[in-house]
């Protein structure tokens, strides 16, 4: 097998990949992830066919994640994955690594060295209008702000990554939350290939977050979305319980090495389970 990075177009066709898999990615998620470290996908070949995928993002010195592994179907079994995994990791180097990995595949990722942090759920939510219009759009000048408001609450620098995310584009939109000349808060929705998700939505407290996710939904022209929320956050889970969302399945935020030390009460969404 030869392992070679992804080009944008190789992503798409991972992307595609990833929607047959159940994992709903965004309409031009492949951009923006791209952007975050264009060598950071890599490709199995075994001849002109791709067979298997990974991410392995590089978003700073110290800080990785891994997502989009995925073996096709027909590769499965063969040693192909692990090939491509161990390239995967050699490329993060010694970089603490992140992850959100299906249940099911929890115990082989501890046996690669990683250890739970806490579970992330995906609720299904229903975001009536709210009279309350704390939001504004996001401009340009704005993104170095909101880039170092996201350091703040995930403990790591992301700037590459989120720059090109909170950048609008016919398919997703980003609005912050504004006090007295100060960002306080920030949220994305963007199209995916069913529905409308929500990520990453950071707030001081959950009235701020739930009229910020009303706005959103607003703003794209939908009441009801999709939001990965981290169980690390226990009033992130109050204010869906409270809003009446419906979970629909978990997976486990796990790390090799020391988890970042960020203020999880302020993340009620994470930005996407692929990059983190």
């Amino acid at each position: 097998m030869r392992i070679a990075p992804m080009s944008l177009a190789d992503l798409d066709r991972v992307l595609d990949w990833a929607a047959a898999e159940g994992w709903n990615p965004g309409l031009d998620d492949a951009a923006a992830f791209h952007a975050a470290d264009p060598d950071g996908f890599l490709m199995g070949w075994v001849g002109d066919e791709p067979v298997a995928a990974i991410s392995v993002v590089r978003h700073n010195p110290s800080y990785g994640f891994l997502g989009l592994f995925i073996t096709r179907p027909e590769w499965r079994g063969q040693g192909v994955g692990g090939k491509l995994w161990q390239a995967g990791m050699d490329h993060l180097g010694d970089r603490i690594v992140g992850l959100d990995g299906v249940l099911a595949q929890q115990g082989n990722y501890a046996r690669a060295g990683f250890a739970l942090a806490h579970r992330t759920i995906r609720f299904a939510a229903s975001a009536p209008p709210d009279p309350w219009p704390p939001a504004r759009r996001v401009e340009p000048r704005m993104l170095p702000d909101l880039v170092g408001l996201d350091t703040f609450v995930s403990g790591e620098e992301r700037a590459d990554y989120l720059g090109a995310w909170f950048t609008d584009t016919p398919t997703r939109r980003t609005l912050a939350l504004v006090d007295s000349g100060e960002i306080t808060g920030v949220g994305t929705i963007r199209a995916c290939r069913e529905g409308y998700k929500v990520g990453p939505l950071i707030a001081p407290k959950v009235a701020e977050a739930a009229s910020l996710l009303r706005a959103l939904a607003a703003a794209i022209g939908t009441r009801s979305v999709l939001i990965d929320m981290p169980e690390a956050n226990p009033a992130a889970l109050a204010m869906a319980e409270h809003l009446g969302f419906k979970p629909m399945f978990e997976t486990a935020r796990m790390y090799k090495g020391a988890p970042p030390l960020g203020k999880p009460a302020a993340i009620f969404g994470e930005t996407t389970l692929e990059l983190g």
